[in-house]
This record gives C-alpha cells, structure tokens and sequence, in this order.
C-alpha cells in the first residue's frame, strides 16, 4: 500500500498548518518503531492534541493514528515478503508488543491475518462453484469466512474467469463444490431472501486503500450511481479519482460489492471488469426491481 496525502486546493503550503503536517509526517515516519501517540507527538510541536487531529485530518485525509498504522503495515509487508522474516520478529521490528497486534492491523487494513498475507492464500482453502444468473454464468468464490470472490462469464468463458479470480490467491486450495456455493449464489441473485438482519458474510482480501473503496462502494444505494470522483471524496482522498478507478476494478465481489455502480466524472459507464453490455443489464435489473417495489 502506498501511503499519499492530500493536500486541499484552497490551502497554499506556505501556512502554519503545512509546516505542521509536515513535521507530524516526518515523525510519524521516522520514528513509527516508537508507535508514537498523538499526545506525545502534540506535546513535542507543543501544540493541542485535539487541534493537532483536526489539523492533520484536515490536509492529510487521514489521521496520525491512521497514517501511523499505514506507514507500520507498509514496514511489516516488506519484512514478511521481500525478507522472509518471522512473525514475531517482524513485529518487533515494527515497534509492536508481539504477533496479536501485528495481527489485529492486517485484519483491520486487510482483511486478513499477515499470515495469510504473507502466503499469498496457502493454507486457505477456496471453494468454488458456476451458477446461472440473471447477467450470465457466476463463478463464486467462498471460505469458511464467507463470500471471497463473485465472477461472471459467458459459455465458454469458465476456465478464463477462474484463472482471472485464482491469481488473487495463487497459493491457495481451490476446491470445485457447487453444492457449497449453490447456498450462496441462491441469496445473492434472489431479492426476496436480500435481508438487513440476516447480512451476507463476505471476506474482503485487499489494501488499506481499496478495502476503504469497496465500503464505499457497499454504501451506494441500489438503483443509484455514483461518480469515481465522488467515492474519492467520501473515503477522504479528493484528488484520488484515478487510484478510485483502479481499485473499483479490482473489486473480487461483483454486484454484492457494486462496482457496478461507481461512474465516470460526466456520467460514463466507463470500464467494467466484466464488460460494459453486463454494466447496463444489471443497472437496469436493479433500476427495474427498485421500480416495481421487488427491492
């Protein structure tokens, strides 16, 4: 995950709140194997904590915790993979107490253990199925922990989307199991069983960055669009538009996730991983369902 700020348009850097920032990154990023807190960091710029937040929040989209945490996941990602290091040195390194919090950071950026990061899917065993839908065949994608990834092809196309979704996870056990996946296919393409108390369990594999997209993503109401630029702006990232773009079309849970629905800047249909002509026919099944009440 890169780590990127943001810097309002009507703010020059010549400010107070700039040469804040800016100290307030270098610290962050210098000492992040000190895990500073924000009130020890206010009382080195001798400044209020509480104004310190408002202020970094403000110009960096983020928080001092948040940009902390980014910049210790970016470190301990590196030491899993490019060095091969253990758990629990790695978390040292990093300036955690031990494995549990360096476990808890990746489930909260990450959807995942860094175990399983760092694996690259061994030891997760997907299970998979094909499904008729109302938009071609569905390939989906499930773990113990829930829906992990949804796929559509025309006849013919099967083996191409598996490989598409698999390299997610190269290492990882794929089982074909359709009565597994029948279970969710059924709930997914179904509206009247589309129930707020009975959620479904998804299990969302991906960055800081495009785990934050993909929420957005989740809040856009069915039968509505929105605009790449728009999602920038609700994650806190306002001139992020194109990194928007990218990590929509990396969402690995079409429709339950709507990627669908995320449009260019003048209301384009823009890209679509599965192909335009799918975009418009599930944006006019859902239009259709929200207008006759089935939804």
């Amino acid at each position: 995950m890169n780590i990127a700020t943001s810097v309002p348009t009507d703010i020059t850097p010549k400010g107070t709140d700039y040469d804040t920032v800016s100290r307030v990154i270098e610290m962050l990023t210098e000492d992040y194997r000190d895990q500073p807190s924000l009130e020890s960091v206010a009382q080195r710029l001798k400044q209020s904590p509480t104004q310190l937040q408002k202020v970094f929040t403000r110009w960096a989209g983020l928080s001092p915790k948040a940009f902390l945490q980014a910049v210790t996941l970016d470190h301990a990602k590196r030491l899993l993979r490019q060095e091969d290091m253990p758990l629990l040195e790695t978390s040292i390194e990093v300036g955690l107490s031990g494995p549990s919090r360096l476990h808890d950071l990746f489930v909260t950026h990450e959807a995942m253990s860094p175990g399983e990061w760092k694996a690259r899917g061994e030891g997760l065993t997907i299970r998979f199925g094909y499904h008729p839908s109302p938009f071609g065949t569905a390939l989906v994608m499930i773990t113990e922990r829930g829906l992990a990834g949804l796929a559509f092809n025309d006849a013919g196309g099967e083996q191409a989307s598996f490989e598409d979704m698999a390299q997610r996870w190269p290492n990882a056990r794929y089982i074909e199991d359709s009565a597994a996946t029948s279970q969710y296919a059924a709930r997914i393409f179904d509206p009247s069983r589309w129930r707020q108390d009975e959620p479904l369990r998804i299990f969302l594999i991906g960055s800081d960055f495009q785990i934050r997209v993909w929420q957005a993503l989740l809040k856009i109401p069915l039968g509505c669009a929105t605009t790449y630029s728009n999602i920038a702006g609700n994650i806190g990232q306002p001139t992020a538009s194109r990194a928007v773009g990218a990590a929509v079309g990396r969402n690995p849970i079409s429709f339950v996730v709507p990627c669908h629905r995320a449009l260019g800047k003048s209301g384009d249909l823009t890209g679509y991983h599965w192909g335009l002509t799918r975009k418009r026919a599930i944006l006019g099944w859902e239009a259709g369902k929200a207008a006759d009440g089935t939804i």
